[in-house]
């Protein structure tokens, strides 16, 4: 009987702590579900749940479980660092299930600390509509130009079956739709899917609205993905160095990319605390610049910005954001300024 009360108290005491470790796990993400609507069959359907370290110890994703096989799971990166991001990817099998699908994906976290985070999906699978291909895929897009996909709308059912309209909340992509054709059971749309020639440099990750007169599917989603390339890129942007203790000093490498062979000029910072090397005389596509960090007295987040110079015609400019954190006293100490919490043990 005193056994059992003594495993009651201790189980009541342990309860605040776990409530405690899941709390500081959830800070990290965003957003932590994600319905996806309706979905076409075979349409590809994928939501990057994202996470970033805030705290000075190294987070090591060690799983993710899905309670249904509608639903795949990815770990795009298992270790973060001080202030590094990853992202948990689900993927909705639209190929092999269809109608309603709700599950979900537990994040297992095992450092510095355990503690499980879960992340609800939900989406309707169509088995009536389907999108060939499954995405518009744009691909690479050299700024300045268009980028374009075709992509093939097709419904079986009723034979007054149309789009109405196709919407998009990003003002650089353009949809180009052609007239229905209609046979019978059958309902096809061809889709030019556009980016324009003044889209921004960087990730393309959207989707298009189809609008229908089915009341039972009123809207359906079409992911377009792609990247529009700049004539210079800076990798890795921003450049990470992690937790590092009071005036330590570090070196990481700066790769600037180039459409076209070119000279780096120069490199401007905002502060003393970075040190660099470039070549002025050396043309190439591809330049390996090391970068120095001194790290400041104060302990804290510190972050610089390097501006490179180059003499690529129109776009010769590019800027790198250099972050990193000064270790503190308590080497525990979350690194969330806003929080000020410390990670329970």
């Amino acid at each position: 009987m005193l056994r059992n009360v003594v495993v009651a108290l201790g189980l009541m005491l342990l309860a605040p702590l776990a409530a405690e470790a899941k709390e500081w796990a959830q800070k990290m993400f965003q957003a932590t579900s994600h319905d996806f609507g309706n979905v076409a069959r075979g349409a590809k359907a994928e939501f990057a749940f994202e996470l970033q370290n805030l705290y000075e110890e190294d987070v090591h994703i060690a799983d993710v479980r899905t309670s249904c096989g509608c639903t795949t799971p990815t770990i795009t990166k298992p270790t973060l660092k001080t202030w590094e991001k990853g992202t948990i990817v689900a993927t909705l099998n639209t190929r092999s299930f269809v109608g309603q699908r709700n599950s979900t994906l537990t994040v297992v976290i095992d450092k510095p600390f355990y503690a499980e985070v879960p992340l609800t999906i939900a989406g309707n699978i169509h088995s009536d509509i389907d999108f060939q291909p499954g995405v518009a895929a744009l691909g690479d897009i050299e700024q300045g130009t268009v980028g374009e996909q075709a992509v093939s709308v097709t419904y079986r059912g009723s034979f007054s079956w149309q789009i109405a309209d196709v919407r998009s909340a990003n003002s650089h992509l353009e949809v180009e739709l052609s007239d229905a054709v209609r046979q019978p059971g059958i309902v096809s749309y061809k889709m030019i899917v556009r980016v324009k020639a003044d889209a921004p440099a960087g990730i393309l990750q959207d989707q298009l609205t189809l609008v229908t007169n089915d009341q039972r599917m009123p809207t359906v989603v079409l992911p377009v993905e792609g990247r529009v390339a700049p004539p210079l890129s800076v990798n890795p942007s921003p450049l990470m160095f992690g937790t590092l203790a009071p005036g330590q000093s570090a070196t990481k490498q700066l790769v600037i990319t180039g459409k076209q062979p070119f000279r780096v000029l120069s490199l401007k910072a905002d502060s003393e605390g970075l040190q660099y090397n470039a070549a002025p005389e050396v043309i190439k596509k591809v330049h390996l610049v090391p970068i120095t960090v001194v790290a400041p007295q104060k302990p804290g987040e510190f972050h610089h910005s390097l501006v490179i110079e180059t003499d690529l015609a129109n776009a010769g400019r590019a800027t790198c954001l250099v972050r990193g954190t000064v270790r503190g006293d308590s080497p525990t100490a979350a690194k969330n300024t806003h929080a000020g919490e410390i990670v329970p043990r």
